[in-house]
C-alpha cells in the first residue's frame, strides 16, 4: 500500500481514517478538501485543481481521502488501494454534526485556511442521499479495477477497526 484513495460520504470519518494510515504507514496524507477550497471557501479554479491534482498523483505514496467526481476516476486509476467508506447515513449525519460542534467557528485542520466549519441542509442532504445516490456508481467503479488494486468496502467503524488493527508495516 503505497497509493491510496479514501472515498465515502462527509462525516464518515475518511480524514480520520487517513491520518491514522499516515501515521501507521508512515506515508504522506492529502486532503483534498485543504488544497480544492480557498480562503473564506472560494472554490480553485477548474483547470488549476484539476493540473494539481495530476501533480499530486505523480507522487511515490500519498493517502488521498476525499470525493471530488471531477478527478475520483483518475485517482482510482493511480492508486493501488481504494477504501470506500460506506456507512449508513444517520452515521454519517451524526458524525458531520460531531464535526460541526466541535470546530465551531474554527477552520478544521483537514480544511482549506480560512474555511471555518459550517452546516447547511443542502450539505446535510448530499450526505443522507449519498448511500442512495452515490455509492452504486461507486460501488460499480470498484468492480471495474484491476484485480491488484486493493479494495475495500467498509460499511460500519468496526470494518474500519479491524482494518487498521490488521495493516502490517512494509
Amino acid at each position: 500500500m503505497k497509493k491510496i484513495m479514501i472515498i465515502g460520504p462527509g462525516g464518515v470519518g475518511k480524514s480520520t481514517l487517513a491520518k491514522e494510515l499516515g501515521h501507521i504507514l508512515q506515508i504522506d496524507v492529502i486532503h483534498l478538501d485543504a488544497i480544492f477550497w480557498k480562503s473564506g471557501w472560494t472554490e480553485t479554479p477548474r483547470e488549476k485543481w484539476i493540473e494539481k491534482h495530476k501533480q499530486l498523483l505523480k507522487r511515490e505514496s500519498w493517502i488521498i481521502d476525499g470525493n471530488y467526481g471531477s478527478t475520483i476516476d483518475r485517482r482510482m486509476a493511480s492508486a493501488d488501494t481504494v477504501i470506500f467508506l460506506d456507512f449508513a447515513p444517520l452515521v454519517c449525519v451524526y458524525g458531520a454534526i460531531s464535526r460541526r460542534i466541535k470546530y465551531h467557528n474554527k477552520t478544521r485542520p483537514d480544511m482549506g485556511q480560512d474555511c471555518p466549519e459550517k452546516l447547511d441542509l443542502e450539505f446535510l442532504s448530499w450526505i443522507w442521499n449519498y448511500k442512495k445516490e452515490k455509492s452504486p456508481s461507486i460501488v460499480s467503479k470498484l468492480h471495474e479495477l484491476p484485480v491488484s488494486t486493493n479494495v475495500y468496502h467498509m460499511k460500519k467503524r468496526s470494518d474500519v477497526r479491524v482494518f487498521l488493527a490488521n495493516i502490517t508495516l512494509p
